[in-house]
Order: C-alpha cells, then sequence, then structure tokens
C-alpha cells in the first residue's frame, strides 16, 4: 500500500535510496531482490510526490534516468586524462616480447603481476563523478576529446547516478565500456524485423548507434550495459596501489565490473589465462575481441610510462578477427532433410574466427532480399565463437558491373520435384519427400545421431554410400543390413571388423528411449524437449500416433504449429508405414529404465547449468540423467539456478556461479550423486 501520510523529503530519500538498491541488485548483481510490480509500486510513488515537490527532486532519482532531447547535436568535451588507444600482440611470441620489454624497462628480473581483463566490444566512455554524483558521460573520441552523452549515459541502469559510498572522491573519472549483450542485441534485431526497420550488423554497431541517438528515451529501450575497467583521474583521494584493487573499489562504488578479471604472475600466467578465456568465449553472455593485459601495480605503471598513444605498461592480445570481407563466387541451392530449399554462397575463402571460410548460407529468399545480394558481391562476413559463419552486410561500394539477382530454382535441384511455399513461411522446399536422395540421406542422418538413435560408425560418408548404393531407402533399412552383409563389405573402407562394429551397433541401438524413437522420426518443429514432453505426456507410441490437434496443444511444449506437423506426419502413410517397420524390427524403449516417474523424481523445480570438459560422460548424457531425475537444465548461470555442474575448463559460467554463490558439483561429485539418486549405476 501507499504511504497515507503526507510526503516528505525524507520520503523521498528513503524511496530513491530503496530503488536505486533495487537497481544495483538487478543490473549489476544479477540478483532481484524484489518482485518487479513492488519496485513499480515504489517508482510510481517517487514519481507523483516528484510531480507535486519538484524541489525534492534528488540528483540520483531513478526517474531522472531519462532527460529531455538536447536542443541540438551533442557538444565536444576535452578528456582531464587522454584516454589512449593500446598497442596489440597476436601471437604467444608477440606477448613474451612485451613482458621482455617490461621487465628490462623496471629493471625486474622477477616476474611482473598483471591484470586480465576479457577486451569487451563496445564503446570506452568516461564518466566523470563530482561528490559522488555524476556530472558528465563523455566518448573517448580521437582519445583526447569526445562527445558528451550525459543524458544518454544517465539512461542506462548499470551506470550509477550516485557513488555507493558515504565518503566519495571530490573528483573521479571512471573508464568503461558500454556494450550490448548478445541476447538483447538478438531481441532488438527482432523487433527492428516486426517493424520491417533496418538490421544492426552487429552488437558493437547497435550499442554505438544506441547510445548516439538525439532522444535520450530510445537509448533508454535499449539494452545497454555498462562495464567499468578504470580509473582515468582523480583529485583529492587516493587511488589504490594496483590495478585489480581499483576495479574492486569500483564494484563497492556500484559499478558492474567483469567476473572474469583475473590477476596472474608473469608470462606464463597470461598466456594460461588467454586458453582459459578463449575456451570459454563462445559462451560469454558478450562479444569480445581479445583480452586486455595491463601491469597491475600502479606505481610500477607510472614508473614505465607511455610511448606515442598508447602505455608501456599495457597491452591487448587479440583473437582472431570475427569479420572479414570476401567476395560471392556463385549460389548454390542444398535440400535439407525437410525437403527446405536453402541457399548457400561459395565464397573465395577468407581467414574468420579462426577458421577458413568458403561457404555461408543464405537461409532462404526472404534474407537474400533483406541483404540485397547478388552473385558476385563483396560481403562480410562474421564468425563469432562455434556460430555458423553468416553473411551480415553487402558492400554497395565494391559491387562488380554484371553482379546478377540470385534466381530461386522452380522445381527440386537433386529430384527435380515441383517445389512448394507454405502461406507464411519464408522457407520453399521440395514436395518430392523420401524420393529426394538429398531428403533422405538427411533424415537418415538425423535418425543415426548421437541424440537420436545413437548408432556409432554409421557416419555422414557412409550414409552418403548406403543411399547412393541403394542398400537403404528408409530408415527402417538400416535394421535390415544385417541382410546385405556381403554388399556392405563392397563399400569404401568397409573391412570385415568394420562391418561387424557396425552392425553390432545398429543391434545395440534397438534398446533405446521412446523420447529419442520420436526425436529420431525427425517431424518438423519436434526437438529434444518436445519430443519428451510428447512422450511424458502420452507414454505410448499408440496414444501419441491417435492424439488429435486439440489434444497435442494441451502439451507443455507444443502449439498449433507443432502440433499440426505432429498430426501430419502421423497421418501419411508412409510415415506409419515406416515406423511400424522400425517396431517390427525391433526397437524398443519398454526394455529401459526411462525417467523416473514423476511422483518419484527428486529433482523436480531444481535448475541445472553443465558446463566444461568431462571425461568420464558428455555433458548431454548427464544433462539427460538430470533431466530424468526432474531437473530442468539451463544453458545459462542466474540467481535462480541451484546447481552448476563444473568439468574442466569451466570458464565464464564458474565465475559466475562462484560469485552468486550458486552449489558447484565436480565431475566425480555429480557422478556420485546421480549414482546416489539412482541414474547411474
Amino acid at each position: 500500500m501507499t504511504d497515507a501520510k503526507a510526503p516528505t523529503l525524507e520520503r523521498v530519500k528513503s524511496l530513491v535510496s530503496q530503488l536505486n538498491d533495487y537497481s544495483y541488485a538487478y543490473h549489476v548483481k544479477d540478483e532481484p531482490k524484489v518482485p518487479d510490480a513492488e519496485y513499480d509500486r515504489l517508482y510510481k510513488e517517487l514519481q507523483s510526490i516528484e510531480l507535486k515537490y519538484s524541489q525534492w527532486i534528488q540528483a540520483d532519482s531513478p526517474t531522472q534516468r531519462v532527460g529531455e532531447k538536447p536542443d541540438s547535436g551533442f557538444s565536444n568535451v576535452e578528456h582531464t586524462v587522454a584516454m589512449l588507444s593500446l598497442d596489440n600482440a597476436f601471437d604467444n611470441d608477440s606477448m613474451m616480447d612485451f613482458n621482455d620489454r617490461v621487465k628490462k624497462l623496471l629493471n625486474e628480473s622477477s616476474d611482473i603481476e598483471f591484470c586480465c581483463e576479457p577486451k569487451l566490444d563496445g564503446l570506452a566512455i568516461s564518466l566523470r563523478y563530482e561528490n559522488g554524483l555524476l556530472v558528465r558521460g563523455v566518448t573517448r573520441g580521437d582519445g583526447l576529446s569526445g562527445e558528451d552523452i550525459t543524458s544518454n549515459i544517465r539512461t542506462i541502469h548499470t551506470v550509477p547516478l550516485k557513488l555507493r559510498t558515504t565518503t566519495p572522491p571530490p573528483v573521479v573519472e571512471v573508464r568503461g565500456e558500454i556494450y550490448m549483450p548478445k541476447e538483447g542485441f538478438e531481441r532488438l534485431n527482432e523487433q527492428a524485423k516486426e517493424k520491417g526497420e533496418k538490421l544492426f550488423v552487429n552488437p558493437r554497431n547497435a550499442a554505438a548507434g544506441s547510445l548516439r541517438q538525439l532522444d535520450p528515451k530510445i537509448t533508454a529501450s535499449r539494452p545497454l550495459v555498462l562495464c567499468a575497467y578504470s580509473i582515468g583521474f582523480s583529485e583529492g583521494w587516493t587511488q589504490p596501489e594496483s590495478h585489480y584493487d581499483g576495479l574492486i573499489q569500483l564494484g563497492e562504488w556500484g559499478f558492474k565490473i567483469n567476473e572474469n578479471m583475473e590477476k596472474v604472475t608473469g608470462i606464463q600466467g597470461c598466456l594460461s589465462y588467454y586458453e582459459t578465456l578463449s575456451q570459454a568465449r563462445p559462451e560469454l553472455t558478450y562479444d569480445i575481441d581479445g583480452i586486455v593485459y595491463k601491469v597491475d601495480s600502479i606505481a610500477k605503471q607510472e614508473q614505465l610510462g607511455f610511448i606515442a598513444r598508447a602505455p608501456r605498461w599495457a597491452i591487448a592480445r587479440k583473437f582472431p578477427a570475427q569479420e572479414e570481407m570476401t567476395q560471392i563466387k556463385g549460389i548454390d541451392f542444398q535440400v535439407g532433410r525437410t525437403g527446405a530449399i536453402t541457399p548457400v554462397a561459395r565464397l573465395e575463402p577468407v581467414f574468420v574466427g579462426g577458421v577458413t571460410v568458403s561457404n555461408a548460407t543464405l537461409h532462404n529468399k526472404d534474407e537474400i532480399a533483406r541483404l540485397g545480394v547478388r552473385v558476385h558481391d563483396w560481403v562480410v562476413i562474421r564468425r563469432a565463437g562455434d556460430v555458423i559463419p553468416q553473411i551480415v552486410q553487402v558492400v554497395l561500394e565494391k559491387r562488380p558491373d554484371g553482379a546478377a539477382a540470385v534466381e530461386y530454382p522452380d522445381s527440386c535441384p537433386v529430384c527435380g520435384s515441383h517445389t512448394e511455399q507454405v502461406e507464411g513461411e519464408a522457407v520453399i522446399r521440395c514436395a518430392g519427400g523420401l524420393v529426394c536422395n538429398a531428403q533422405l540421406k538427411e533424415s537418415l542422418k538425423h535418425f543415426v545421431s548421437r541424440k537420436a538413435m545413437d548408432i556409432d560408425g554409421l557416419g555422414d560418408k557412409l550414409i552418403e554410400q548406403l543411399v547412393d548404393n541403394k542398400l537403404v531407402k528408409t530408415p527402417a533399412d538400416i535394421y535390415r543390413l544385417h541382410e546385405k552383409e556381403a554388399r556392405l563389405l563392397d563399400l569404401e573402407r568397409m573391412g570385415d571388423k568394420s562391418v561387424d562394429k557396425l552392425l553390432t551397433s545398429i543391434e545395440t541401438s534397438k534398446n533405446t528411449l521412446f523420447n529419442r524413437f520420436i526425436y529420431a522420426l525427425g517431424i518438423r518443429e519436434v526437438g529434444e524437449a518436445t519430443a519428451k514432453a510428447l512422450t511424458q505426456h502420452y507414454k505410448t507410441l499408440e496414444a501419441l500416433t491417435h492424439a488429435d490437434a486439440e489434444s497435442l496443444v494441451q502439451v507443455p511444449d507444443v502449439g498449433p504449429i507443432v502440433a499440426k506437423h505432429v498430426r501430419c506426419f502421423f497421418e501419411n502413410e508412409q510415415n506409419i508405414t515406416v515406423v511400424n517397420e522400425l517396431v517390427e524390427q525391433g526397437i524398443s524403449w519398454e526394455t529401459l529404465k526411462e525417467a523416473v516417474d514423476e511422483s518419484e523424481q527428486p529433482l523436480l523445480g531444481k535448475t541445472y547449468v553443465v558446463t566444461g570438459t568431462l571425461s568420464e560422460f558428455t555433458r548431454d548424457e548427464i544433462k539427460d540423467k538430470l533431466q530424468q531425475l526432474g531437473a530442468k537444465v539451463s544453458g545459462s548461470v542466474s540467481s535462480k539456478t541451484d546447481c552448476l555442474v563444473a568439468g574442466e575448463k569451466a570458464g565464464s559460467k564458474l565465475a559466475k556461479a562462484l560469485s552468486l554463490q550458486v552449489p558447484v558439483l565436480n565431475e566425480q561429485e555429480v557422478i556420485a550423486f546421480l549414482k546416489e539418486l539412482g541414474a547411474i549405476s
């Protein structure tokens, strides 16, 4: 309930303090203290008081984050201390050279302590605080001066409007990076797509565009985050003696600091940190393009000084470029297991993201139209982490004369069947079904995959041979291969031992789980989670095959579209024939110990995250065991995570779990735990 008493200045100050505390817990610590509704209630109370008593508005009031538009563009402001660039290192040798230079200049023979931090791919800014209050936010600009974007900076919830201390420095300038998390970037582009607006190329461009909006309300609507990385200048206050301690101080003042920062000793510590972060990079929730190494001692930094426009005491180790420019040589069309005809750009090979890329999918006609891509165009290729390379931009300035528009085929490029497009879908499909060799091959690859029937030894190349030699025409034919042993021996790289091993693996796969079998069938839109939901709901194959659309939409994770695909699959006589043949060949799930009954699921309601490298089991196997016991398995750590299972090289998820005090189990501990619960014998 709203306070019925007459509003007072003390109440305003109390509300400001309370709301800022809740905002800090939510945006910086990722530990919400109250429900959103409670925050909104207090915010509205404060807002209503401020409307009546404007003289009571506090400088750090959360209502003051979004101000009015500036009269014109951004003014230019000189930096008190220049925001310098860093020299770059691209390999271990250049890192060792840097270390040798530092030791020589310091006349040190012992190892130097370095502070290591991920190099965020965002925009550097400087924030000036006077007596604890934010007075100005300036972009890096040319390093000597930048644009005053204070009105926009104030809208970012991870930027403290007031330092969380009763004894702030009279003046302090904090340096940091504004970035857009991957999830926020994807959400922003989805919204832009729905509105028919131009999409952002990458999170960095999105962050830059968001910060330079003349209307702060637009900036406020964008998912921007500030991560502080140094104290650039101060007056009337003694800075900590080490850079690392300075970061800790920034955290205590209410800034978000990187959870992956680390203090190491010597060059080997630096190289080891590089390897660890490289492994963790694909799982990070934000883009990084390298690592920044700084001599940790502030006294030694001062002793080392600067050269030109870069400090001698710091260096940026860059990761292999994630974006490069190359030319499209041609566009081919591939056919997937559901008949989707996908355009694939054949590229002039280019090294990007640590690998040589020569192909990139263009997805569908809509994507080709959105990009405006033509054959022989120059394009920007992006490959982040383990993500499939994608074309993100056409370089129109380099478009050659005669660049041809992309022509979609009228018939299947593999089997010649007619193509069809369902209304409302961007995908064009081959109508040939399993008559189309391309669909058959891809369907079989899915059927035998590790998360489906898990037939070891039946790889892509062997499937190609089996189909091309007409040994397999449906998934059920796999279980008849023992009748064609002599013909198997005629195939490439198939000797007696290989054939025996393959046939044994096929026989072993007959004992499976109901959900794996349904997933293996390759029903459109039915992934692992949906297959599990369907089988837990219907229990038997007969019940599932006869389920109507009305019943199917009652299943968790199943909507009208998925229900339609499931019904279409089981109404198809050819599909039912294949399913029956598979069962006749001896595929069974009743003989296996399936998921524990719901009433006996000890981990029901618990959320687990599995990360790192495991030796005795794969991560998927551990996830399966946890899910069988009722646990939900998530891909990211938050304050709602109940437990993290951490293997070797766990990286950022382990660091976040420790910072949130989430319980952590190593591989041996989780195996013992699962044995105790009967999930592992």
